[in-house]
């Protein structure tokens, strides 16, 4: 089955690399549409034009109500408030919906899951299959090593991302506060300044890094008395998010309507 892919904010960063992908996929998709923000002057540009490879046929457009139909499952990284508004149309015209988005508050998390409650939905704050195998491994670190491990989790990302710490890392603290049967809120460490006081046993610390052009990358270091374990990865460039974000639109594609995740589409959650 070929699954017709539609691209949100796809004049953006991560966009233009799903455009790149789903125009020459090798993976059973096919690009279907190609969304740009409202107004946007790159309207009624071919969207292989725009990102350097031979026309598409598919034009840049900002009229997702209207595109909704020509595909099978929507694409969506763009930012909080637009991901909401095009979340909303996906689950109005019973459209499928991989979505990348991070820095959702509190209150917007939970209006995106009542309003996508009824379409298949693969959400995940990292698409990337070594990020997600990470995971597994970084569930089964901290298992083994228990309390006695101090941990920390350093990210590293270019300097326009808005949200701090990375929706990365604070899945990587989701998931390591989970092995010790602990909530990411009550073991949460994101700031020291002007504390004059030891590290807190059991606690999760944090670091961010905005700089230059880095895409992504993520340390997690699990500190004991007489060793250290480091669990690193480093992503050379937004390509593997949007070929793995590409398949996991392939894999929603003939999925019954709930909430899914790239551990899903990877299969780790079955080993």
């Amino acid at each position: 089955m070929t699954v017709r892919v539609g691209v949100a904010g796809a004049a953006g960063r991560m966009g233009r690399m799903l455009l790149q992908v789903a125009a020459g996929s090798d993976i059973d998709a096919t690009l279907a549409a190609a969304i740009v923000r409202p107004g946007s002057e790159l309207c009624g540009v071919d969207s292989g034009d725009l990102v350097g490879i031979k026309p598409t046929g598919i034009k840049l457009s900002d009229d997702l109500a209207g595109w909704l139909r020509a595909m099978d499952v929507l694409i969506d990284f763009t930012p909080p408030e637009a991901a909401l508004a095009n979340a909303r149309l996906c689950a109005e015209q019973g459209r499928a919906l991989v979505s990348g988005t991070t820095g959702f508050s509190p209150e917007q998390a939970l209006e995106f899951d009542v309003a996508t409650r009824t379409i298949a939905v693969c959400q995940s704050a990292n698409f990337s299959p070594g990020v997600n195998l990470a995971y597994t491994l970084l569930a089964q670190a901290a298992a083994v090593l228990g309390e006695d491990a101090d941990i920390e989790i350093a990210e590293s990302h270019h300097r326009h991302k808005l949200d701090a710490p990375s929706g990365t890392a604070l899945a990587m603290g989701d998931v390591l506060a989970g092995a010790r049967g602990r909530k990411l809120t009550d073991v949460a460490v994101f700031d020291r300044a002007g504390k004059a006081s030891s590290r807190t046993p059991g606690t999760i610390g944090f670091s961010v890094l905005r700089a230059g052009d880095i895409v992504g990358e993520h340390t997690v270091t699990f500190a004991t008395e007489g060793e250290r374990l480091e669990i690193c990865h480093k992503a050379g460039s937004r390509m593997a998010f949007a070929r793995g974000a590409v398949r996991a639109a392939q894999w929603l594609a003939d999925r019954a309507p709930g909430r899914y995740d790239m551990q899903d589409v990877l299969g780790l959650k079955e080993n």
